[in-house]
């Protein structure tokens, strides 16, 4: 056998051994939902180069979908793939569930994030997907991440497609049911929900952390309140690699310090720029994009500085407008020019002045909307289409 044939062999045979170690590590911790996950990933990773193993894979993953009871650490389909609501842990007097879960596992888009966090959270997902590689290294994957930004930059959109990266539903504590019982409960509710998320290696998300885990020295919150915080400190430095816990806030001030230091990563979400704008817009629009293809310029002009969560209501507001024929395209369009160009500076209202013109408006239109005077219009942008017509 030649060298180059020999070595190529031998990497084979180890990434075959290193698939088979993880599995048989999934399965010693009776991880089923991830064992499912790896067995169809093999399943594709080896139908070419291996297609015995394959199909015999493939054999072995679909006997856990039908395996009965008692047959093997297989034989049941895992809590987190087809929980139910009454599966779910609840508050002993409300009877309200602790967890809420979103389950995006049949498609999710990516969020329309700047580049640099979208590589940020990429990474997260890959360190998950490849927890193996690096526990072999002894380095353990990120195992917990806080998310920080204000209302509508896409963090919990963010959170549930982590989730659907690494195939699992998305778990969110309900922060309404963990309070909701007597005060003196409040930290037994939390202990119940994380360990229960724990168990059963999670991505669990806790939303507006900053309600139960503000900082300790504001003398404002009661005793109860202050010892939710010391549950999430232990809770973040124990939290076990075969899960992801994740938290989102709108007031980083208000979170105790103690807290930022446990989290693997600290996620900064921001608001969209224009290049995230304009891409989120045909996605909005949905089947009425081409109605207003001529407009996606002018309005991810317009409305930089928004968050997604608003341009996507300004868009509804607009597909309304255009179906039930409320007013023309234009003049709907001008009203969220109207109403977002005060926030522009003077060269982005010339900038958008100059869109306006490109678009087909009348230079008096345009001041009208903008404040930019018709001479600068003009200077800028040539005659406007009727003066246009007229010198022809």
């Amino acid at each position: 056998m030649k060298a180059a044939d020999f070595k190529e062999v031998s990497g084979e045979l180890s990434e075959l051994e290193s698939d088979f170690a993880s599995l048989a590590r999934l399965a010693s911790s009776e991880s089923h939902e991830d064992v499912r996950l790896l067995l169809a990933k093999l399943v594709r990773k080896y139908r070419q180069q291996h297609p015995e193993l394959a199909s015999r894979l493939d054999k072995s993953l679909k006997s856990t979908q039908t395996r009965s009871a008692g047959s093997s650490f297989l034989r049941r389909e895992s809590p987190s793939s087809i929980m139910q609501a009454n599966d779910l842990p609840v508050d002993s007097d409300s009877r309200l569930a602790l967890i809420r879960v979103f389950d995006d596992r049949e498609g999710l888009g990516a969020p329309l994030l700047p580049s640099a966090l979208l590589r940020s959270i990429e990474g997260v997902i890959r360190e998950r997907q490849m927890s193996d590689r690096l526990i072999s290294r002894g380095i353990s994957p990120t195992r917990s991440a806080v998310l920080v930004g204000p209302p509508g930059v896409g963090k919990t959109l963010s959170a549930r497609w982590i989730a659907y990266c690494l195939g699992k539903p998305l778990w969110v504590l309900d922060l309404t049911a963990v309070m909701s019982s007597l005060l003196g409960k409040s930290g037994n509710n939390l202990r119940t929900a994380l360990d229960y998320a724990k168990e059963h290696s999670a991505v669990l998300l806790l939303d507006e952390i900053d309600a139960i885990a503000k900082k300790r020295s504001d003398e404002s919150d009661i005793g109860e309140l202050k010892r939710l915080v010391t549950v999430i400190l232990q809770e973040v430095d124990q939290w076990p690699d075969t899960g992801l816990l994740l938290a989102a806030t709108n007031h980083p001030e208000l979170v105790d310090p103690a807290l930022w230091r446990r989290f693997d990563a600290v996620l900064y979400f921001g608001a969209p720029d224009e290049k995230a704008i304009e891409a989120a817009l045909p996605r909005f629009f949905g089947p009425d994009l081409d109605a207003f293809q001529s407009w996606l310029s002018v309005l991810s002009k317009v409305l930089v500085g928004s968050s997604l969560s608003d341009v996507e209501r300004t868009v509804n507001a607009l597909r309304r407008g255009h179906v039930l024929q409320t007013a023309p395209i234009d003049e709907l369009i001008s009203d969220v020019i109207g109403q977002g160009q005060a926030e522009l500076s003077k060269s982005d209202r010339l900038q958008l002045a100059i869109e306006l013109a490109k678009a087909g408006h009348s230079h008096t239109k345009i001041s009208q909307i903008t404040g930019v005077a018709r001479d600068t219009i003009r200077k800028h942008a040539g005659p406007s289409p009727r003066q246009g017509r007229g010198h022809k």
